[in-house]
C-alpha cells in the first residue's frame, strides 16, 4: 500500500470522499477532514505502513502534503540499514 491509496481508503471509508476527488491539491478541510480525523489519519499511516509521524511534524493542509509527509517516511525507513 502507498501513501495514495491509504489516503483514498481512508477518505472514502470514513468520509464517502471519491477516489477522484482527492488529487494532490485537493484541501483536507473542503474533503470533511477536521483536526480529529487528520490525527487519526497519521496513526493509521503508522499502523499500516510500520512508519513514525513526530508530533513536531507539520500538519497537513492538502492531500499532497500528507502524501509527502508519507512517502519521506517511508524513503526514510527504507534507507535505514
Amino acid at each position: 500500500m502507498d501513501s495514495t491509496e491509504l489516503i483514498r481508503k481512508f477518505l472514502q471509508e470514513r468520509l464517502g470522499v471519491e477516489a477522484d476527488k482527492a488529487r494532490p491539491d485537493a484541501v483536507l478541510a473542503d474533503l470533511g477532514v477536521d483536526s480529529l480525523m487528520i490525527a487519526e489519519l497519521m496513526f493509521e499511516a503508522e499502523d499500516r505502513l510500520d512508519i513514525s509521524i513526530e508530533n513536531s511534524e507539520t500538519v497537513p493542509v492538502t492531500v499532497g502534503d500528507m502524501q509527502k509527509i508519507i512517502d519521506r517516511l517511508l524513503a526514510e525507513k527504507t534507507a535505514k540499514p
